[in-house]
This record gives structure tokens, sequence and C-alpha cells, in this order.
């Protein structure tokens, strides 16, 4: 008989705010993972119990909830009272007496709950979903993230950097892998937190905290060095292996930072983030580079420390694409693993892998872990809402020929990714090969700012031919310089800056009708790339359903939609829509 652990991360309570997710494990393999935004509709599901993630999961197997043997939850609340000091310390410098003796007392009612009744509030959302809750166990945040790095990256032994907000009480940690586990090196404890640094600037610049942090650092590469910007952002934080970020940072949240960098620049914020000075693009150029320098010298410290030249990365800030780069160019580095999930809803997977010997977790190279659905069953909905399709004897070749044309193309097949790109399941295609390409999804498909660049799906076989220093890259999370004499090529997918892209190469085995896909088009062009953007709206998260895509597909400047085998095209299935409206699947 099987055994099944149930790993979630909440966002309510004393487990954070934002990014709920569930994953199934089965004998120790994970079989099943999904984030709740994906369910509720709501991009980052914040102060949200993943309810509709933990069912998926358990419907995936068909189980029960009292068929899990175990709950793990990526917190360790009783950890949260190491900082009990620095907000007891930070309440009597900021408040007055009367809003200080009310923030100790809500702080010692939440020490209490956090020692004594940390799963509470866990146990009654479960109760409510089946008649028998499992044993619930908690585990420490940061190790949730560097296990979700570190066990899965194939790697004997390696630096572990976990870079985030905060989890409990500490922010970044550096950890050392090897075969027995992890062992925490150091630790660089709240409000000392590199991931509320960035928020900080990335609420000043008019966007919001854990959601536009990407759009700062795409924005980074159109400024350049300001000296005067520098020398300010100097003066407010000290970057390096010893960073100290806290003068921004020493109240949660960015109301205070954003506050100071106010003060110190003598400007206001950003109110509505449209048109960008050159002011604030250099700006944004700055605190990208002072992060990348501070996560640099980390790494090369403490490589020798450990005594490896392999680096894995969790956490939010691992996501910041032009930061790893940057460190997978270290000549510390021999070999980098990401983990494509490493925000908070990837701290479901490292919870259900920590306990187990590294070795034994398979290496990651896929996140198709979501739902998938049958054709049978969307050629059922569309003939019932009187939509057109087709179902051509050879799909890939003909949606090639279309995307060779120049159409924009909504693409579903197979199971939902994990994570927040998508890699060619649920994916909106088109031509890389001119910018026209770039401009028509960002203005007519994703409504979103003109200046925003895309990526591409690549053969993995062509990676060196494109890409400088090429190599596998599945995931979509690493920057990469582009040969010069093929960005004509491609110039679609190349960032307008700095002709960098941030390329998913893919192989036959990881995706096999993805990777015939792209090998029809390049039949028909010589070039074996695609522009693959997520689908969806702009501020949606990724489609899950077909009903999703059928809706996003309508109200998308897109030509041509695939569901599975079937291929719906826009103009012969316009007046049908208005007909009818379309039902769920």
């Amino acid at each position: 008989m099987s055994s099944y652990v149930l790993a979630f991360k909440p966002a309510i309570d004393l487990y954070g705010q934002h990014d709920p997710s569930a994953a199934l494990f089965e004998d120790g393999r994970l079989v099943y993972g999904i984030e709740e935004e994906r369910l509720t509709r709501q991009k980052h599901a914040v102060d949200t119990f993943p309810e509709r993630a933990i069912r998926a999961c358990l419907d995936h197997r068909d189980l029960a909830l009292s068929d899990v043997d175990r709950v793990l939850l990526p917190y360790d609340p009783s950890l949260q009272s190491k900082l009990l000091p620095h907000y007891v310390r930070d309440a009597v410098r900021v408040d007055g007496p009367v809003r200080t003796l009310a923030s100790v007392e809500n702080l010692v009612k939440t020490q209490v709950k956090s020692r004594y009744f940390p799963t509470r509030e866990i146990e009654s959302r479960l109760a409510a979903l089946g008649d028998s809750v499992p044993p619930i166990e908690t585990r420490a945040h940061h190790a949730c993230h560097a296990a979700s790095a570190f066990h899965p990256s194939g790697f004997e032994d390696a630096l572990v950097l976990t870079v985030d907000a905060k989890g409990e009480y500490d922010s970044t940690v550096v950890w050392q892998g090897d075969s027995g586990g992890l062992e925490r090196v150091r630790t660089y404890e709240h409000p000392n937190s590199l991931g509320l640094f960035f928020a900080v600037v990335t609420e000043y610049l008019g966007y919001r905290m854990f959601n536009g942090e990407g759009k700062v650092m795409g924005l980074a590469p159109y400024g350049s060095a300001n000296p005067d910007i520098e020398s300010t952002l100097r003066s407010l934080i000290d970057p390096g292996v010893d960073y100290d970020v806290t003068e921004l940072t020493r109240r949660w949240g960015t109301g205070h930072g954003v506050r100071r960098l106010e003060a110190a620049f003598g400007r206001d914020r950003v109110e509505t983030p449209e048109a960008f000075s050159q002011w604030e693009k250099d700006l944004a150029y700055t605190a990208q580079k002072l992060l990348e320098e501070t996560v640099l010298d980390i790494v090369e410290e403490y490589a020798g420390t450990v005594g490896s030249s392999n680096l894995a990365l969790a956490g939010g800030v691992a996501l910041n694409c032009k930061l790893n780069k940057r460190l997978r160019e270290s000549e510390t580095v021999d070999d980098i693993f990401i983990q494509p999930v490493a925000h908070d809803a990837g701290l479901a997977l490292g919870a259900g892998w920590l306990d187990q010997p590294p070795a034994d977790v398979p290496r990651l190279d896929t996140v198709y872990y979501g739902p998938e659905y049958d054709t049978d069953a969307i050629r059922d909905r569309l003939d019932t809402n009187k939509i057109p399709y087709h179902e051509p004897e050879d799909t890939e070749r003909v949606v090639a020929e279309r995307l060779a044309d120049g159409d924009l193309v909504g693409w579903f097949d197979g199971r939902l990714e994990l994570g927040p790109r998508a890699l060619g399941n649920r994916s909106i295609l088109a031509d890389p090969r001119t910018t026209e390409s770039r401009d028509r999804v960002n203005q007519f498909v994703k409504h979103r700012e003109e200046w925003r660049p895309f990526a591409p799906s690549i053969l993995e076989a062509a990676a060196d031919d494109y890409l400088v220093d090429g190599e596998p890259a599945p995931f979509m999370i690493s920057a990469f310089d582009v040969d010069p004499d093929r960005r004509e090529e491609i110039e679609a997918v190349l960032h307008p800056a700095d002709d960098t892209t941030r390329p998913q190469t893919v192989n036959e085995r990881q995706n096999p009708r993805y990777h015939r896909l792209i090998s029809e088009f390049a039949d028909i062009t010589g070039v074996p790339v695609l522009l693959n953007t997520s689908f969806n709206d702009h501020a949606e998260p990724i489609v899950t359903t077909p009903t999703e895509a059928v809706k996003d597909f309508f109200g998308m400047g897109l030509d041509v939609l695939v569901l599975e085998d079937l291929v719906v095209e826009k103009s012969a299935a316009k007046t049908a829509r208005q007909a009818a409206p379309v039902g769920s699947v």
C-alpha cells in the first residue's frame, strides 16, 4: 500500500501572506502540485488557505484526507520568537507609549499562539475537508527553500543560498548541502532582508511588493550608471557579504523604506508606472546592480567555506534572472541549479523533500505536475457551445505553419506547469524573428507595458548556436547573452536594451509534443526558436482549464487556439461564440 504525504503552504495566520500551494508525495515521490492562484484566479492568492489546491492533490489519486499519512507545513511558527526583541526595540524607537504598549501586547499574543497552538487554525481548516485530520508537522521556512533547491539539483555537494523577504526570523541563509542533508552556515536575520530591500524599490517605482519585482529587473537594463543615485543608495545601505539594508527595511512592509527613499532623493514615489523617466530607469539599474553585487559577494565568500563550486538557489529573490546570470558566470561557480518554483509556492516541494536523503530525490527537469484535460471532454464542450474546431492529422505542422505566417497562438496541452513560467503547456506562442511579433503580443494579447521583453523556447540541441556559453536551461529562470551573429533571427525575444534573453531549452524527453512543434517551425523557417509567454491576460494567473483558455482566446488578440488535439480559429468561431456562452470543462 502506498504512503502519502500532503505538503502545503498556507497564506493565513502564522504562515505568510502570499503564494499558497499544495503538493502530493506518493512513497516519497512528487506526483502532483498546484498553486492556489491557478484555481481561485486571484494573482498570488493573498491571504488564502489553499483549500482548492489541497482538494486537487487528493483528487489526483482519488484520496480522502484520512488516506494521507502526514501533513507538512513549510513554516515553524515557534521560530518567530527570535524576532521578539527586534519588534519590541522597533516599537519603542518609532511608536509612542500607547502604540508601543498595544504593539507589544499583540506581539505577546502572537508569540503565545506560535509557541503553544501553532497548527490550531490549520487543523480547523482541514477538519472542514474530511472527518479525520492526519498528523501535522511543521518545518522551518528557509530549510524548505533550501531542500527545494539542493535535493532535486543532482549535486552531491553544493553551496546553497536561500534569499527572500522573510522566513520566520531569517531573510538570507547560507547552507552547506551534502549527502547528509543541509547545515546552516550563516543566517542574515530579518529585517536585514534583500528581498524587502528590492520590494521597497519596487514600491517606490509604482509597482507592488511580491508582484512587481520582475518588472523592476526588466526595467533595469534601460538605465545606466548614475553616480548621484548610487551614492545616495549606498548612504542608506551597505552592500556586500556583510550587507546591511535595515535603514530601509526595519519595519515590515515597504512604507517606511519608501518614505526614506522619498526623503533621501527628494522625489515622491511613482504613483502610476506608465512612462518612466531616465532617472527612474537609472534607479532600477542601480538597485539591480547592488543586489547582484551583494549576492555575488556572499557566493564567492562562502563557496570556499563549504568546499564546493556547485551552487543551488531558492527563495523569491532567486527568480531574478539577471542576478542568476551574474552568478552563473562567476569563476567561483562551476554548476548552478535554480529551483524553478523558487518563490513561496515552492515551499511545499521542499517540505516534502526535506526529510529524505538528497540522493533519493530525482533530479528536477520538468515542472509539469498540475492537472491535464481529456480531448474528448474538450470536444464535447466545444460542441455544446457550438464553437467550430478542426482536428488536423499533424497538429504540430499546421500550427508551425500558422506561426511562420505571423499568427499568434494559444497553446494548451498536457499537464499544467508549477511556477511562474509557462514552459510549453499553457503558453502563448509567436514568431520570434521580428519585433513586430513582440509588439503585437504586448499590445493586443498581454495588454502590458510596451518596453517589457519576452522569452524564447529553443531546441536544446541549438542552444549553443544561439546563446553565449549555451547550456540546458529548461526553466526560463536565467538570462544569457545571445550570439551577435544570431540576434537578427530572434529579435522578438531579445531584451531591447541589452540583447540578452531568458531561454527555455526543450528536449524531446521533457516535452515531446512541444519539441515537435518547435522542430516543425525550424523546418519551415530555419529558426529552432519560438516566442513563448504565459497563457494569461495582464494581472491574471496562467490559465488552468480549457474554459479559461477559450475565454482568454476570445478576449485577446490571438488568432489560433490549440486545445490538446483540437484547433479553434477565431475567424470561424466568432459568430458561434456570440450566440452561446462557453460553459465549464
